[in-house]
């Protein structure tokens, strides 16, 4: 119609008139989204803005969490197919009603059209990256052995993690993070009085997978990060798929593994995960050990290794 304007140009107006809100708003886009999934995510934030009213510029809180969340939620729906309970699809189809996504994949632009499907359309997902994933790496699907154990490797290949266990490793916890949103947002958000062991637990083996705990005292662990004075109480380190994921520390063994959830589910709080091959210590060694990271800089160095999965391959003779 003559002299109709699109959502987009509405959005973009708007924003114009009120630039620090577009400098705010611009800080939640996700560092691998395009423009088109940006755009349509920020009209879905903005349009539901006023439904959460403690929300503030510049300002932290469980509401945003909670709103970001959301958006991530029905952006992995519309572009990614993905579905999630039955409750936060009816949530988000809410939320994203009378938001037009031009050029969307087949069947991704409306919730009704793939709810009937969303069982089917995980299978195949996983179908097509378990594919993928023989094509590049030979039978011996990685995903399938048991969390811990290393890929066998021929004798002259390079100590350590493998060069390609990070992109091995990268569709699985970007499924985790995925399982993980939706897990926070049913939960209200990440925050201090939740079970983090148990939310952490439930994500990971509803993605096929266990955790890997270890916990020692504290007494017996060397290298500690600066600062840490006491040595009464326990330390645990939580892996999965052979990846690090997080340490806490506790007065009792229950008390660390709860602290090693919370920082591995901090890790999840940013915009995406990523695993990497970093150095680290293990019994006063440096070693290369997969690391599951966010895409938050850091200042201070990893906490020493409790186990090492790798560690006939790297410590030949070791300590």
């Amino acid at each position: 119609m003559a002299g109709e304007r699109s959502e987009e140009d509405v959005v973009s107006e708007y924003l114009d008139q009120n630039p620090q809100l577009a400098q705010w708003v611009e800080t939640f886009r996700g560092y691998c989204e395009t423009n088109k999934h940006w755009i349509a995510r920020r009209e879905f934030i903005l349009r539901n803005m006023e439904a959460f009213p403690t929300v503030q510029q510049g300002v932290s809180c469980n509401s945003l969490d909670r709103l970001l969340s959301l958006s991530m939620v029905w952006a992995n729906h519309v572009f990614l197919c993905c579905s999630y309970p039955p409750a936060v699809m009816a949530k988000v189809k809410e939320m994203g009603e009378g938001i037009v996504v031009k050029d969307a994949p087949a069947q991704r632009t409306t919730i009704d059209g793939v709810m009937a499907k969303g069982k089917r359309s995980a299978t195949n997902e996983a179908d097509a990256e378990s594919r993928v994933k023989r094509a590049k790496c030979g039978p011996n699907e990685l995903d399938s052995r048991p969390a811990g154990r290393a890929p066998s490797r021929p004798a002259a290949q390079k100590s350590g993690p493998p060069p390609h266990a990070p992109a091995e490793h990268q569709p699985f916890f970007n499924r985790l993070y995925k399982t993980v949103a939706w897990k926070l947002v049913s939960a209200g958000g990440f925050g201090p009085n939740l079970d983090h062991f148990e939310i952490l637990r439930s994500c990971v083996e509803s993605c096929k997978e266990t955790l890997a705990c270890v916990i020692v005292p504290l007494k017996d662990i060397t290298g500690l990060p600066a600062g840490r004075t006491q040595r009464d109480g326990h330390v645990c380190e939580i892996r999965c798929q052979a990846v690090y994921m997080g340490t806490g520390y506790g007065r009792d063994e229950t008390a660390a593994k709860a602290m090693a959830s919370k920082e591995a589910l901090k890790v999840f709080q940013g915009r995406k995960v990523t695993v990497k091959i970093c150095r680290r210590r293990y019994e006063g060694k440096d070693v290369e050990d997969l690391m599951l990271l966010d895409e938050q800089p850091r200042t201070q160095g990893f906490p020493p290794a409790l186990s090492y999965p790798f560690q006939n391959e790297q410590l030949d003779g070791g300590s």
